[in-house]
């Protein structure tokens, strides 16, 4: 959210307002699909797509996450949420991919909802910065999302 200097309250930044109005269209088009498998297979297209519009970096790492997720956790079925493409248990986000570009960050995201089970403690991470996805990264990140689902 923006604010001023001084701490003040300014409303949503023109990214965060961006981000709502694609997650209002996502439940749309979602709501007007027929059946679940068209639902499905029109959900992977929709994030394959989104994945595709992506600047080179963010395009290469967003594409490895996914063949990392889809494979570590079959059971995750992918989603836009936000405009970000993201994998759902039941229909509720576990985790997402957040590119650079999205709110102008210096660093690509990896993030994990509260469903994600990765309690470790009284804390743990919920999220983790991607600037390469290496063979290490995606050992690192398959790991985690097979814990996520449990």
């Amino acid at each position: 959210m923006a604010s001023t200097e001084d701490g003040a309250y300014e409303g949503f930044t023109a990214e965060e307002r961006a981000a709502m109005k694609e997650h209002a269209r996502e439940m749309k088009t979602a709501a007007r699909r027929r059946s679940n498998a068209d639902k499905a297979a029109e959900a992977e297209r929709d994030v394959l797509a989104k994945i595709a519009e992506m600047r080179d970096s963010d395009r290469v790492m967003a594409e490895r996450v996914h063949a990392v997720v889809t494979a570590a956790a079959p059971t995750l079925a992918p989603k836009l949420w936000y405009g970000m493409p993201a994998y759902a248990l039941d229909g509720k986000v576990v985790c997402f991919f957040q590119s650079a570009e999205k709110f102008k960050a210096r660093y690509a995201t990896l993030g994990f909802s509260d469903l994600a089970k990765l309690d470790d403690g009284p804390m743990w991470a919920a999220a983790f910065a991607l600037t390469e996805v290496t063979a290490d990264v995606e050992e690192r990140i398959g790991a985690l999302v097979k814990r996520a689902v449990g």
